[in-house]
């Protein structure tokens, strides 16, 4: 039977990618439900070509507009968060896929784990937030969560096959993004259009600000920690500028493994999508011969500190990563719409956290607070 794929967040970049995927093996997937925020044309567009049984506009305003084109297609149309958070429990999904923006992925992750979905988790916020209740629910219930962000797809797919054998250390690549190699002074005065020209991957606006204040490599070091069972100290950041390798993991013994490609996001989500099976894919092939240097080097802290940052909330535990993770969704909020600067959003980060009280027990309601 066909795998029946819920996708929250169609018509971001993962979304989009992931139903490419599905168009190429519609003998194996078949969609069961698209949300959208507000990209109502988007979605509309999707819904028609896939004719997904369910559809979420969250944004209300635009539920008419849905409605009165999909209700003649006998596609069902629902709006609002609250709808989004019930369609993950419907008995005709079998796969939920999150690829929501920020922490607005984190209780429709939840609410599915609770229904016993099976999880192809984008949303590396939804770890960073609530890791601590998320992990154990999924245990709890049987759950499996599969890494969509290349990194961690890459972790996942290295550690296949040796569970009997000691991981020691995780390596997480970073492609340094659109500054690597400059120092303070030089950012001082980067525009929104400068930091959102990553030189690899074509990402949503969030992520790819995230990426050029390395903050993203922070968030995905917590998400390391939760997904495979590992300390802050046990997560090494290396510089790779060409993101052929997407990351690696040595063991007792010394030994290191890796997981090369070129970067496509579509084959980190195809992997999670039809795990533990390889689809055959007509993607251009990486070539040693076209990549004679593959470069890694040491992470500027100093001039990156959203790093240090990471490090810190998740060795403090509790609800500082969650507190963290706000305070740098609205600051990277504020850059986009040219509030403040760039490095700005680092030291308001940290200054946040200065003034978080400390709760030691995570969950689904002081997530919220």
């Amino acid at each position: 039977m066909k795998k029946r794929i819920a996708i929250l967040g169609s018509t971001g970049s993962i979304g989009v990618q992931a139903l490419d995927v599905v168009s190429h093996h519609q003998d194996l997937f078949e969609v069961e439900v698209l949300t959208a925020k507000s990209n109502a044309d988007l979605l509309i567009e999707q819904a028609l070509r896939f004719r997904p049984n369910t559809v979420v506009i969250v944004d209300e305003m635009y539920y008419n507009y849905v409605n009165e084109i999909l209700e003649k297609e006998d596609i069902k149309v629902f709006a609002g968060r609250q709808s989004l958070l019930d369609v993950v429990s419907m008995s005709t999904i079998d796969m939920v896929l999150v690829a929501l923006v920020g922490f607005s992925g984190l209780e429709p992750t939840y609410k599915a784990i609770q229904a016993g979905k099976s999880i192809a988790l984008a949303n590396k916020e939804t770890l960073v937030a609530g890791g601590a209740m998320i992990m154990p629910l999924a245990t709890q219930n049987a759950v499996p969560i599969l890494p969509v962000d290349s990194e961690h797809s890459a972790i996942f797919q290295c550690l296949v096959g040796e569970h009997f054998n000691v991981l020691d250390t995780i390596i997480l690549t970073a492609s340094g993004g659109p500054f690597y190699g400059k120092k303070r002074a030089e950012l001082q005065n980067v525009t929104v259009e400068q930091a959102l020209s990553h030189p690899n991957w074509s990402m949503g606006n969030k992520v790819t600000i995230d990426s050029a204040t390395m903050m993203n490599k922070g968030l995905e070091m917590i998400e390391a920690c939760w997904l495979f069972n590992v300390k802050p100290s046990q997560v090494n950041i290396v510089v790779h500028p060409q993101s052929i390798v997407h990351s690696m993991v040595c063991f007792s013994d010394g030994s290191i493994k890796a997981q090369l490609a070129l970067p496509d996001m579509r084959l980190p989500i195809q992997y999670a999508m039809a795990y533990p099976h390889r689809l055959a894919t007509s993607y251009p092939r990486f070539s040693f011969a076209d990549y004679p240097q593959l470069g890694f080097y040491e992470v500027d802290r100093d001039t990156f500190s959203c790093l240090n940052i990471a490090y810190t909330a998740m060795n403090q535990g509790g609800n500082i990563p969650c507190a963290m993770n706000a305070c740098n969704e609205i600051a990277v909020e504020a850059f986009l719409n040219k509030r403040i600067q760039f490095l700005d959003i680092a030291t308001i980060v940290e200054s946040a956290l200065s003034k978080i009280d400390f709760v030691s027990e995570v969950n689904i309601e002081n997530c919220y607070q």
